[in-house]
């Protein structure tokens, strides 16, 4: 269990250092708002009522509306302000005996747990007060409220149980109080007799939930029948909520964008090489020659030597790279075509007049 206040006894002059846990919990099955059509989540929001606009929970405060419709705004630092003696101790005030204490007083129960360096004086405040058959009427502030509770003994720990203020619980005002309704004799004998005939120990271990039972078998039976409905999650709602977040989402993000590009670029390599392998070398070969036949072709007498020169050495090379002889022959006959289709192409060069 998890603690949930620390502080002390204040028993006389006597300290005793504790801690408090609850020692009850509500077992129920808990159900969202959803809408009937997709299951998606009903969601609220705080919204202020005179400019529409939502509120951030840091900037909700608290407001007593007065009978005008006036509104009081208090703020954390006026709460602050508030005198709160028993903030961090339980005060014992004084003794009664237990059958003293109307049970409608009881709101809420609190197992104590004694600090390592109270534990001695704990067990001697236990042990009087279950010697005693009384209880301790405490004063203690739980969550910023002040309230009275009593301590008192269960199975060899102090038990914490704060009470209602006396004005909290309600005046009964129901008619039937003031009339005058008579009971025969009679009839209360037999009614006594009904209830002793029915009287028997009390095991709270005999008695369960039989509705949150039957719930739970039918939320079982339409799982099993795979009868759920997983809603769609919004787009707003898988937003990065910090920097963090934000920076990891951009990183995986590039990363993702990076790797798809290296896959295309890859492909592409792919493609050209196998296009290229189908292809051959002599094909090639002639492809750059006439490439730089065209461009010799373009250019001056010059640039046409350097073209018949880069064919040739084109030529060459792609010739040497050939396997059979054939092949060779063929290569040598496709250069020597090629340079003669140039020179014949190239216009001739112009001759300078002398100036006279």
């Amino acid at each position: 269990m998890r603690s949930m206040w620390k502080g002390a006894i204040s028993f006389g002059l006597v300290m005793i250092p504790v801690k408090l846990y609850a020692a009850t919990e509500q077992k129920d099955i808990a159900f969202r708002q959803v809408h009937r059509e997709d299951g998606g989540r009903i969601r609220f929001r705080r919204v202020c009522s005179i400019d529409g606009e939502e509120v951030p929970y840091e900037d909700v405060a608290k407001g007593y509306e007065l009978p005008t419709g006036e509104m009081v705004v208090l703020t954390d630092e006026d709460m602050a302000d508030l005198p709160l003696p028993s903030t961090r101790s339980i005060e014992v005030l004084h003794f009664m005996p237990e059958e003293q204490l109307d049970p409608i007083l009881l709101n809420r129960s609190y197992f104590v747990e004694p600090e390592s360096s109270g534990a001695r004086a704990y067990v001697l405040l236990r042990d009087s007060l279950e010697r005693s058959g009384k209880v301790a009427v405490t004063l203690v502030a739980l969550r910023q409220r002040e309230t009275l509770a009593t301590l008192r003994t269960r199975d060899g720990l102090l038990v914490l149980e704060t009470l209602l203020w006396p004005d909290e619980v309600r005046t009964p005002d129901f008619s039937f109080l003031d009339d005058d309704i008579q009971v025969r004799s009679q009839e209360l004998k037999m009614a006594s007799s009904l209830i002793e005939s029915m009287t028997e120990d009390f095991d709270p271990a005999a008695y369960h939930d039989g509705y949150r039972e039957a719930l739970q078998e039918l939320v079982d039976a339409k799982i099993e029948g795979r009868e759920v409905t997983q809603p769609e999650v919004a787009a707003s709602e898988e937003e990065p909520t910090s920097l963090a977040d934000a920076l990891k989402a951009s990183l995986a993000a590039a990363r993702s964008g990076s790797r798809q590009a290296g896959e295309a670029d890859e492909a592409r390599t792919g493609r050209a090489r196998t296009a290229a392998a189908k292809d051959g070398g002599p094909k090639s070969g002639a492809a750059d020659t006439s490439a730089a036949s065209d461009g010799a072709a373009k250019t001056g007498a010059a640039k046409t030597a350097a073209g018949r020169s880069g064919a040739a050495k084109t030529g060459t090379a792609k010739a040497e790279t050939a396997k059979t002889p054939a092949a060779k022959s063929n290569q040598r006959s496709a250069a020597k075509q090629q340079a003669k289709e140039a020179e014949t192409a190239s216009p001739p060069p112009r001759t300078r007049r002398r100036a006279s």
